[in-house]
C-alpha cells in the first residue's frame, strides 16, 4: 500500500522564494489561453551530500563539472540529498559555467521560401524572422570571423514563439517565461541562446500564421541559420512551453540536419488535435487564429497589410467550419488543419531526440498531447524522455504556479511537484545531444501521481498496464436520471474497492447513449471521475456523439438512434485508496468544451452491463518511488525509502 499523506517542505526558503507576478493557475485553467548502480555511483552521491552540507547553497561552486566524472549528475532516484539554490523564480545549475554572457545580437534571417502565392511579405519577396542571440565570451574567439576552430564553435538553444513584443519583452531582452533561465544557466556553459519571433509577431514581418506552413518555414529558416554560422558547431535544440512548446514540433515536422533535440513543454502535436477531442470543441477553438493570435500581426505599423496572407484568410472559416463538422474539413478540400498537424511529419522528417515535459493537471494544453505521443516516439525508434508532474500549464520549477493549484488539480502533490534539479537535468541533456559530451541521459518517463509520488517508467503509459472493467449495472445511482440534458446530471458510484488502485494513462467509458426522438441528430456527453469519499477530481472525458466510434471520422445520427459512445479520459495518474469508491458525474458538457452544434437535445444513457468503465492500472509500491531534491521523505513511505 502506498497512499501518500499531505507532504511537508524541508526548507521554508522554498515558500519564501521570489515569484513572478502571474495570474493564478486556476485562472489560467479557466481562460485556457494557448499561452517537458552501486559502487562508484554511491561514492559520487555521498560526495554530493557532503558538499551540499558544507557549502549550504548547494553543490554549486564545488564540483569540477561534467569533465570530472562520467556521471556528474546522479540518477534521478539518487538525488534526494542534493541541495539547490532556490532563491530565484527558476532552478539553477549546480555550478556556474566559466564564460561571460555577451550582449545580445539582433539578427534578421531571410526566409526565401515565402512566395507570392503565400501573400503577405511574399508579395515583396522580403520575408524575414527576427531573433535575439546571446553567445558565450570565449577567450581568443572572435565570433565575427570565418573558419573558426572547434574550440570557438558552440551549439544553440532556441526558444521560438509569438510573444516577444506582443504581450512580453522584446526579443533582445531575456524573458522571464524561459529566456532568462536559458541565458543565465547555459550561456556560461558554452551555449548560444536565441529568442526567435514567429512570423507576424515582434520584429518578424509577414503574417501571423498560427502554426501554419508559413510559420514552419520561418522556424526552419531560423534553425538553418543558427546551425550554419561559422561560430556554430552545427547543433541546434528547440525548447519552449505552450505556443513556444509547439514550435519545437513545427521545427521537427520540417526536419533539419542541424536540429538535434526538441523539448516541447505543454506543446501541441497538432492544432486540431488539441482543440477538438472526439468531435468536442473547446470554446476557444473556432476563434483561435483570428480572434486570439491574429491580432499580434495588427499593431498599427506599415506591415499590418502583410497579415492578409493565405493562412490568415483561411482562419476565418476553418475554426467555425470545424466546429460545425467536428472534423478537419478535408472533405471540403481544405488543408488548413492538415498543415497544422505536426507529429506525423516529425516521425518522417526529424532525426533527433525528444524530451517531452507536460503537466498532468494542464487543462490549457491537455495531456493527450503527450500520451500516446511518448510511446509512439519510442515505437518509431526515437530517443525519448518524459517529465510528467502534477502541475498545470507551467514549468517544472516554478513555485508561483505550483502552489496555486486547487484540490484535485495538483494541490495534493505540492510541494513534491517542484523539481529544483531541472536545470541540471537539462544541462546533462544538452551536453549529450548538442555537444556529444558525457553519458547518455536516462531515457524514461518520470511520472508523478496525484498524491505527489514520483517514479520512473520505461515508457508511459507503462507496458505492464492491466485493465479492470466495471459494468455500469454494478454502479449505484446517487442522484439524477438517465435522461441527461444541459441542466441535469447523473451521479453514479462504483462498489467499494477492496484494494488500492493506481489508475494510469487514459481509462475508457464505453456507454450506450440514445439521441432524442425530438430531432436529435447528435448529442454531447461529458463525464467527470471523482473520489467518492471526498469528491476530489480524478479525471474527465468528453464526446460529440457523431464521433461515438472514436477517431476523426464522424457521422450524422438519426433521432432515437442508440450508439455505444467509446469515450476516453484525458491522461491520468491517480490513486484510489482501498475501501474507497469511484463516482462518475455524467452531464452534457464539462470543463470548457461546448455541446454539439448539431443538436443540444437531451441524451439518454443506459446503465446496463453493455456500458463499461475500463480502468487502466499498474501495481506499484513505495519501493518504486523516488524522492525529488529538497523534500522530506513521503510521510507514508519513510520506512520504504
Amino acid at each position: 500500500m502506498c497512499t501518500l499523506s499531505r507532504p511537508k517542505v524541508v526548507s521554508e526558503e522554498i515558500l519564501e522564494a521570489e515569484v513572478i507576478d502571474e495570474e493564478s493557475a486556476e485562472e489560467r485553467r479557466d481562460v485556457r489561453h494557448l499561452n517537458f548502480a552501486m559502487g562508484a555511483t554511491v561514492a559520487v552521491v555521498v560526495l554530493f551530500m557532503v558538499l551540499a552540507a558544507t557549502f549550504g547553497s548547494g553543490i554549486s561552486n564545488s564540483m569540477s563539472g561534467p569533465g570530472g566524472s562520467d556521471h556528474w549528475l546522479p540518477p534521478v532516484d539518487e538525488r534526494a540529498g542534493l541541495h539547490y539554490d532556490n532563491t530565484d523564480v527558476f532552478s539553477r545549475v549546480s555550478w556556474n559555467g566559466t564564460h561571460n554572457i555577451s550582449e545580445p545580437l539582433s539578427v534578421y534571417v531571410p526566409v526565401t521560401t515565402i512566395s507570392l502565392s503565400d501573400g503577405g511579405a511574399g508579395a515583396t519577396g522580403n520575408a524575414e524572422v527576427h531573433l535575439g542571440l546571446w553567445l558565450p565570451e570565449i577567450p581568443g574567439c572572435d565570433f565575427t570571423a570565418d573558419n573558426l576552430t572547434a574550440d570557438c564553435q558552440v551549439p544553440v538553444i532556441a526558444e521560438i514563439g509569438p510573444y516577444y513584443d506582443d504581450g512580453d519583452v522584446d526579443a533582445l531582452t531575456p524573458a522571464n517565461r524561459l529566456g532568462r533561465f536559458l541565458i543565465e544557466n547555459f550561456v556560461p556553459h558554452g551555449y548560444g541562446v536565441a529568442q526567435v519571433s514567429v512570423f507576424g509577431t515582434g520584429e518578424s514581418n509577414h503574417c501571423m500564421d498560427l502554426m501554419g506552413l508559413d510559420e514552419q518555414e520561418g522556424i526552419h529558416a531560423a534553425v538553418e541559420w543558427l546551425g550554419s554560422q561559422s561560430w556554430s558547431n552545427g547543433n541546434v535544440g528547440v525548447i519552449g512551453k505552450s505556443y513556444d512548446g509547439s514550435t519545437p514540433w513545427e521545427a521537427a515536422a520540417m526536419g533539419s540536419v542541424h536540429l538535434k533535440t526538441i523539448i516541447p513543454m505543454s506543446g501541441l502535436i497538432g492544432v486540431h488535435d488539441l482543440m477538438w477531442r472526439n468531435g468536442s470543441m473547446e470554446a476557444r477553438g473556432a476563434i483561435m487564429h483570428n480572434g486570439v493570435y491574429g491580432s499580434f500581426g495588427l499593431d498599427g505599423d506599415l506591415e499590418d497589410s502583410e497579415n492578409a496572407c493565405e493562412g490568415y484568410m483561411e482562419g476565418y472559416y476553418a475554426g467555425v467550419g470545424a466546429y460545425l463538422s467536428g472534423d478537419n474539413l478535408a472533405w471540403l478540400g481544405s488543408d488548413y488543419w492538415e498543415e497544422r498537424t505536426f507529429l506525423e511529419r516529425a516521425l518522417t522528417n526529424y532525426n533527433g531526440s525528444v524530451y517531452i515535459i507536460h503537466g498532468m493537471q494542464d487543462w490549457n494544453v491537455d495531456p493527450h498531447m503527450a500520451f500516446p505521443t511518448h510511446n509512439i516516439l519510442i515505437e518509431h525508434g526515437f530517443e525519448t524522455k518524459g517529465l510528467y508532474g502534477q502541475w498545470g500549464h507551467d514549468y517544472p520549477d516554478r513555485l508561483s504556479g505550483h502552489q496555486g493549484l486547487s484540490s484535485g488539480r495538483g494541490a495534493e502533490a505540492f510541494p513534491y511537484t517542484l523539481r529544483w534539479d531541472w536545470a541540471d537535468d537539462l544541462l546533462e541533456w544538452f551536453d549529450y545531444y548538442l555537444k556529444d559530451k558525457g553519458p547518455q541521459p536516462a531515457l524514461h518517463a518520470e511520472i508523478q501521481d496525484n498524491m505527489g509520488g514520483w517514479r520512473a517508467e520505461a515508457m508511459y503509459p507503462p507496458a505492464d498496464t492491466e485493465w479492470m472493467n466495471f459494468g455500469l449495472d454494478e454502479f449505484e445511482v446517487l442522484s439524477g436520471g438517465t435522461n441527461v440534458n444541459s441542466i441535469s446530471q447523473l451521479v453514479i458510484q462504483s462498489p467499494q474497492l477492496e484494494n488500492e488502485m493506481r489508475i494510469v494513462g487514459t481509462p475508457t467509458l464505453h456507454i450506450d447513449a440514445t439521441t432524442s426522438i425530438l430531432g436529435g441528430t447528435s448529442g454531447h456527453l461529458a463525464v467527470e471521475m471523482v473520489l467518492a469519499s471526498s469528491g476530489m477530481h480524478l479525471g474527465h472525458a468528453v464526446m460529440d456523439l457523431r464521433f461515438h466510434a472514436g477517431g476523426k471520422d464522424g457521422e450524422v445520427l438519426t433521432p432515437g438512434q442508440t450508439v455505444n459512445a467509446k469515450m476516453e479520459f484525458f491522461g491520468m495518474d491517480v490513486i484510489v485508496p482501498a475501501g474507497d469508491a469511484i463516482q462518475l458525474i455524467i452531464t452534457q458538457t464539462n470543463e470548457d468544451y461546448i455541446p454539439s452544434p448539431v443538436s443540444t437535445t437531451p441524451v439518454s444513457v443506459d446503465l446496463s452491463s453493455n456500458s463499461i468503465l475500463g480502468l487502466s492500472m499498474v501495481k506499484r509500491t513505495c519501493a518504486d518511488l523516488f524522492l525529488p531534491p529538497m523534500q522530506e521523505p513521503y510521510a507514508a513511505c519513510i520506512e520504504d525509502l
